[in-house]
């Protein structure tokens, strides 16, 4: 059979904070390729691309999500560095790929896993992945450059791609609400998540790392940037703080993002005593153990593509309790608690309330389990080749 040839983007790859974009594109580079007989259909080749780079700064990022030797893609290397080739993209429409390389002209298809939206090939479909739409309804959330880079894509998008996959029907709602994007060529397809096993004594080492010692702790995780919620998060937590039966420490786990400073939660943690610990950015190891070492995983944000931080902590058997927006109900069901978005005193209130419950977080912790067994990278592999064959006409 013949194989689909799959151009796909992993500048992502390459950007710090890679983000859950990054996790996406990595899983899709490690799980599309597969032979014929595997797929049970036509079989599936990658030929990545990124923008100018060094080739050992390639490696050593896709060596940071476990690509490594026969793992790692076939990339193709465009000379233009990413600003100067996104700004080409979205402004000009070129270079196309087909100019900028053979091996791309030879693709049966291009997918851009994210908003940097390469000109439509001549002889190939084109597929983009649009997570969300928060750029354009949380606009302050976002500096003026991330703004318009989106705006560029999201119009890129809407003029260019055949296909358009969300990960959430919540996300293909505002996508449809608030960009000139088609319902009729959105399809849904969800993230998956990865069971990872805890390594043995790590959380031991991660709590001395951190300064934890043996006191409970409530987990955040995520990139730092205004959506997050985590001023409300903090000063929700005054609520542990008051509970004197409680002795938790919050834990905030995350590399900085959009409009992060350092002095962005000096404020709202002053008067927390000491108890609010910013980790920064974690390897995958270190972040399973705090998920299976946390009491209580909360995610307050006010907006979110898919929430992936939600099934991790599910996936560790931990309690979640998230903010009550439509993807986070998509996503975490009857599986997790909710607090009222924006609702410091409620979300401080719900944690203290299951701080206290142990056989209330035992039982969402159980349910949380059965839910995230419902979500796989494999399952969102196998309906991404099933969107690639029907921009192929199959």
């Amino acid at each position: 059979m013949k194989k689909i040839r799959v151009g796909l983007n992993l500048e992502q790859l390459l950007l710090r904070p890679s983000g859950g974009i990054g996790r996406y594109s990595a899983e899709l580079a490690r799980l599309l390729p597969v032979s014929g007989s595997a797929a049970g259909d036509d079989g599936v080749e990658v030929v990545g691309f990124v923008s100018r780079h060094s080739a050992a700064s390639v490696v050593k990022s896709y060596a940071a999500f476990g690509l490594v030797g026969d793992s790692a893609p076939e990339t193709v290397r465009i000379s233009l560095p990413r600003p100067v080739l996104f700004d080409c993209w979205g402004v000009l429409g070129r270079p196309k790929l087909s100019s900028l390389s053979r091996r791309l002209a030879a693709v049966d298809i291009v997918h851009a896993p994210s908003l940097a939206v390469p000109p439509h090939p001549k002889s190939a479909p084109l597929v983009v992945t649009v997570h969300d739409a928060a750029p354009l309804i949380h606009p302050d959330t976002y500096p003026r450059r991330g703004r318009w880079f989106h705006e560029r894509g999201f119009a890129a998008t809407a003029r260019r791609a055949d296909l358009v996959i969300a990960p959430t029907q919540a996300a293909a709602e505002e996508i449809m609400e608030f960009t000139d994007i088609s319902a009729d060529r959105i399809r849904i397809v969800p993230h998956g998540v990865t069971d990872r096993p805890v390594v043995p004594g790590l959380l031991k080492q991660v709590r001395t790392d951190l300064e934890l010692g043996e006191e409970p702790f409530v987990l955040w995780v995520g990139t730092l940037e205004p959506r997050k919620n985590l001023p409300v998060l903090v000063e929700a937590f005054h609520s542990v703080l008051a509970a004197r039966d409680l002795p938790h420490r919050l834990v905030l786990a995350g590399p900085k993002g959009w409009l992060s400073t350092a002095s962005s939660l000096e404020h709202p943690a002053a008067g927390l005593e000491g108890r609010v610990c910013v980790a920064g950015e974690l390897t995958d190891e270190q972040l399973v153990a705090l998920y299976s070492g946390a009491d209580l995983m909360v995610l307050p944000s006010r907006h979110e593509g898919f929430g992936l931080p939600v099934l991790e902590a599910m996936t560790q058997g931990t309690a979640v309790l998230c903010s009550d927006i439509p993807v986070l109900r998509e996503v975490g069901g009857e599986a997790a608690a909710y607090a009222p978005v924006d609702d410091a005193a409620s979300l401080g209130e719900a944690m203290v309330e299951l701080l206290r419950d142990d056989f209330e977080r035992e039982r969402l912790g159980e349910a949380g389990k059965k839910r995230a067994e419902k979500f796989s990278w494999r399952q969102c592999v196998s309906l991404t080749r099933a969107v690639y064959r029907e921009a192929l006409g199959g």
